[in-house]
């Protein structure tokens, strides 16, 4: 980051009118250094008022101007706020270009540890995000919660280590949330926040759906309001109704679904549909009969009849084929 940009953005009182008029006055007196820095804080700016469309045409024009003139610390800031833009405009295939090309020229010259921080950060969110790989997520956030807490940017921090919690969470791994709250460095970053996955973690250990839905309505300004989680919330609400059914279906060999929908308080048509789709999916091994009722098996049944129709099919197949082949010889 350019020492004027750092100087910009210890700015409170800079909001986005006062900097649109020191661009201006930049380009009045040719200053054309301090107007870019003016141009890349404002991109910043945008992304805070969740103007993102502008974000990304500003800083699609500014990055082709880093670009002539190699300005490299202040291009890896633009091209980490148009991944952002990018990211909460739901385009993740230009997030990512955005975000690599940051990270590529990060690479080639020294970087300093805030910078690094939010561009793992930004890793995270998009490996979660495109691939929902919150294993590999999970490595970036743990090394942007490091660095942020070693630069004593508690706020960002915070946010990092939520996205560690989160990812916890959704790789099935909950029962080691406590384990990492109570680790030396984090504590002192104990609050709502940390209250918050900290209840979602526990929801997801007793895979009760009701707890979950309580988590999310006592902490919705940690959790809904926070965009990241936000987007991943129907991913969590999808697993905790999975567990929930599982922990409801676990006593039984045979049971019926009106029962089991009542118990989880949801419409049968969409606990039936969940339940076969769960089936499909081989998340148990059951059916679902006509009579409205769930038979569980312990295992796999394989049907013989079905094996043998496989193999029939196949030996059709190669005879198909065969009379093909000679038929070309035929002619």
């Amino acid at each position: 980051m350019t020492a004027s940009l750092f100087q910009i953005r210890n700015r409170p009182d800079l909001t986005l009118d006062k900097c649109k008029e020191q661009i201006e006055l930049a380009k009045n007196e040719n200053k054309t250094f301090l107007r870019q820095a003016f141009q890349a804080h404002l991109v910043n700016l945008l992304n805070r008022e969740k103007n993102f469309s502008q974000s990304v045409l500003l800083a699609s024009e500014l990055v082709k101007e880093l670009k002539k003139i190699d300005d490299k610390e202040l291009l890896v800031d633009v091209l980490l706020e148009e991944s952002i833009a990018f990211y909460h405009l739901s385009n993740l295939t230009k997030a990512r270009a955005s975000l690599t090309n940051a990270r590529t020229i990060a690479n080639s010259k020294y970087t300093p540890p805030a910078m690094q921080a939010k561009l793992d950060l930004q890793s995270g969110i998009l490996h979660a995000a495109e691939d929902h790989d919150f294993k590999t997520a999970f490595s970036y956030f743990y090394e942007a919660f490091e660095a942020f807490d070693s630069v004593n940017d508690s706020k960002m921090a915070q946010n990092a280590l939520k996205y560690m919690l989160l990812s916890k969470i959704m790789t099935d791994n909950a029962d080691e949330v406590n384990s990492i709250l109570v680790g030396k460095t984090v504590s002192k970053y104990s609050g709502p926040e940390t209250d918050a996955m900290k209840a979602l973690a526990n929801a997801a250990k007793k895979r009760s759906l009701k707890e979950f839905n309580e988590t999310f309505s006592k902490y919705g300004d940690q959790l809904m309001e926070d965009p990241v989680v936000q987007k991943h919330f129907s991913s969590i609400s999808d697993t905790m109704f999975e567990k929930e059914l599982s922990r409801l279906i676990q006593p039984y060999s045979c049971v019926q679904i009106e029962h089991i929908s009542k118990c989880v308080g949801l419409n049968r048509d969409l606990v039936e549909k969940k339940l076969s789709q769960m089936i499909l999916d081989k998340k148990f091994y059951g059916c679902l009969q006509g009579d409205g009722l769930l038979v569980i098996f312990d295992k796999e049944i394989v049907d013989p009849s079905f094996e043998l129709a496989v193999e029939a099919i196949h030996a059709i197949g190669e005879v198909v084929d065969s009379l093909r082949d000679r038929a070309k010889k035929v002619k």
